[in-house]
């Protein structure tokens, strides 16, 4: 586009929901012909999402339908709406090739009682154009345009066919053909019903209380510090902070979790979750957009565009497959009647058979089909995948390594045991802990914080505070500088042999042990234990049945590190490390195990997961770093939701392999089977839209893979 053209049209990023998307390979010819509009930078069409985006100019909707009229796409009049408003079975589509059927019935009907020949060619031309009719309309237009999509190829067909006389088998070949147009809608509304589910969970409209009013507004119109008002049974509508009411929430659509969970004064909650008994007042903290609901909706949309390996392939094999069937459908016609004396009627039948295989919509649809059903499982289940190559890796993964905090852990450590040294006052370094502590964010330091303010002590005064990621945290205190975190780094040289036994001791129990210094004087020791999360064994054990080596890397101690992983069954951990040192251990891991997935849920562990084939996050739910950052959430803290995830990641390799070989395999044939001459119309309908069929509906087994 010209500069001129940019300054009339300023550069926006326009999303267009549509309905219509049941052929993978129309919906690339229908993104093509968008990229050509004038003002248009780029377009993308999500076929999973049904969902285009334009980047430069906005078009108006008629525009788009007019682009995507050759195959029956269209914009949305509502983007809130279900796209599929009446069923699969009262389509057009559907009702013209139910009509097409009973017209062969008759035919076939009249044809046994031996009616006149005009009657039967009258009843089957009758079936051809009530079969076809959607076929043509939409084939037609391709033909002038030279755009040899499946529509066109099935027009030239069916029109060769009646031309030869073969009335019976193009009458038949559009039935058919209308009976797999009508399955695709079917099977591509099936598998996108788990994003469509998704779409559904959150409602339209809010009831809010405004300046003493209450409102019922649609979500948009809800604005930030609005009191959202929620009654027993009502699903919420925004994300926001409990002001006043308790209840039981099941939060399922964002967590996977099943069961309610116990909300008071105070608590995060988020949209699409299912109040209990309670009624509430939440204070609305985030817009309709930017919803923790909205947020997982529009990465499993947008994870759908990311593609698998796979489809590179697909890709590349399909560009240069429809060209070549065409080429060889011409040598068809032309070299069997010149080189082998065929009469041309037969050679063009062949020729049409070949034509009908032309169209590669099997092999297009076997991958996105795939990755659309099992990123909306696994979006149903908790799960965030994003992306198909993400998914491709979780299914190829040798090794699995976990931070030990906040992941097998529960994160909610609790100080154990205070020992004093040197005369220290326990009450005044309990003080100088709260006033350094309270300015961190680290779960040991809340502990300590909360330990403190059980005790009833007031933090002294805490300045120029610096935190040092996986060692710990420096801050003046009266006047001198104080230094608490770990052993390794708080600890002097000059530290006597006792203390370090003592230090040992604790640590061999499997307690955490935070040292507290003053200017290289040790003032106390804290020790704090950290209790394992229940489906931390369960996971580590199913995760070792699915032949995956699970590695424990923590910055704790190597015998708090033992202690824990004995606990949940690892054979290999390694403690004592800094991010850097987990960088390492993942590059290390990769190298002799192969690929490398790293779960965590701080920042300690972002080098770590950046580092791996995938990075797994831990409570995503309500946790923007985690959802931008990670290639894989699991939105509750349930490790159980793991070798789910790679359950359903190999399942989804699996099929993916299968439809491609299957698609491969079925072309091949049929090609093969064109040159003795066995390659019927109808045998090359079964071969190409039947196998499309098949393919999705091995890819909606997907839908079923369950924690």
């Amino acid at each position: 586009m010209s500069e001129g053209e940019q300054a009339i049209h300023p550069e926006v990023k326009v999303v267009y929901r549509l309905t219509g998307l049941t052929c993978a390979d129309c919906a690339a010819k229908f993104e093509r012909e968008v990229k050509k509009a004038p003002g248009v930078i780029d377009a993308r069409v999500n076929f999973g999402a049904s969902k285009l985006t334009i980047r430069g100019k906005a078009l108006p909707p008629e525009q788009i339908n007019q682009l995507g009229a050759f195959d029956g796409i269209r914009v949305k009049e509502d983007p809130t709406e279900d796209g599929r408003r009446i069923p699969w079975y009262r389509e057009r589509q559907a009702l013209f090739t139910g009509g097409s059927l009973l017209l062969i019935l008759f035919a076939l009907g009249a044809k046994g009682a031996g009616a006149h020949e005009s009657v039967i060619v009258g009843l089957f031309l009758s079936a051809v154009i009530t079969g076809g009719w959607e076929t043509a309309r939409k084939g037609l237009p391709g033909l002038f345009r030279h755009r040899f999509d499946m529509n066109a190829l099935m027009t030239v067909a069916v029109a060769g066919a009646i031309g030869i006389g073969y009335w019976e088998e193009a009458a038949v070949v559009a039935f058919l053909f209308g009976v797999s147009e009508t399955l695709q809608i079917y099977t591509s509304d099936k598998a996108r019903s788990s994003l469509q589910s998704l779409l559904d969970l959150a409602p339209r409209k809010a009831v809010i209380r405004r300046n003493g009013e209450e409102l019922n507004l649609s979500v948009e119109e809800v604005k930030v510090g609005d009191t959202l008002l929620v009654r027993p049974g009502e699903k919420l509508a925004m994300d926001g902070r409990i002001l006043r009411g308790v209840s039981s929430l099941n939060q399922a659509a964002i967590t996977g979790e099943s069961v309610p969970v116990f909300k008071e004064a105070g608590d995060e909650v988020f949209a699409g979750s299912l109040n209990g008994d309670g009624f509430l007042e939440v204070e609305v903290t985030k817009r309709a957009e930017e919803t923790t609901l909205s947020k997982i909706i529009s990465m499993v949309e947008e994870a759908q565009e990311k593609r698998a390996p796979a489809q590179a392939f697909v890709d590349r094999f399909a560009k240069f497959y429809t060209p070549a069937i065409l080429l060889l459908s011409l040598a068809v016609l032309l070299i069997k009647p010149m080189v082998f004396g065929i009469i041309w009627q037969d050679a063009l039948y062949d020729a049409l058979a070949l034509l009908i295989v032309a169209c590669p919509c099997a092999l297009v649809v076997s991958t996105p089909m795939a990755i659309v059903s099992a990123i909306g499982n696994a979006a149903r289940n908790g799960v965030l995948i994003k992306g198909g190559i993400h998914l491709e890796t979780a299914g190829s993964l040798n090794v699995i390594a976990f931070d030990k905090t906040g992941t097998l852990t529960w994160g909610e450590p609790a100080v154990k045991e205070v020992v004093t040294f040197d005369g220290a006052d326990r009450q005044q370094v309990l003080a100088i802990v709260a006033g350094m502590e309270s300015m961190s964010e680290h779960p040991l330091a809340r502990a300590v914080v909360r330990r403190a303010e059980a005790e009833g002590v007031v933090p002294a005064g805490a300045e120029e505070f610096q935190a040092y990621p996986g060692r710990g945290a420096e801050a003046i205190v009266d006047g001198r500088l104080h230094r608490i975190g770990s052993p390794r780094w708080v600890l002097s040289e000059h530290i006597s042999g006792r203390t370090r036994q003592r230090i040992e001791e604790l640590e061999n129990q499997g307690y955490t042990v935070v040292c507290l210094n003053v200017e290289d004087r040790l003032l106390a020791v804290f020790a704090l234990a950290d209790e394992v999360r229940g489906t931390s064994r369960e996971a580590v054990r199913e995760l070792k049945q699915a032949g995956i080596h699970p590695v424990m890397l923590t910055g704790d101690n190597s015998r708090t590190a033992r202690a824990i992983a004995a606990e949940v069954g690892m054979d290999e951990y390694r403690g004592e490390l800094l991010p850097e040192d987990k960088l390492e251990a993942v590059q290390e891991l990769k190298e002799s195990h192969g690929k490398i997935a790293m779960v965590g849920d701080g920042v300690n562990d972002a080098p770590a997961m950046a580092a791996a084939d995938s990075g797994i996050a831990m409570g995503g739910a309500g946790t923007d770093t985690a959802l931008e950052t990670s290639d894989i959430v699991l939105m509750a803290d349930d490790l159980s939701k793991l070798p789910f995830t790679i359950r359903l990641s190999r399942a989804a390799r699996g099929i993916i392999r299968q439809n491609i070989i299957f698609s491969l395999v079925t072309k091949f044939l049929a090609v093969y089977l064109v040159f003795p001459g066995w390659l019927t119309l109808w045998l090359a309908i079964f071969a190409d839209m039947g196998a499309t069929v098949l393919v999705t509906l091995n890819s909606i087994r997907l839908l079923k893979v369950k924690p």
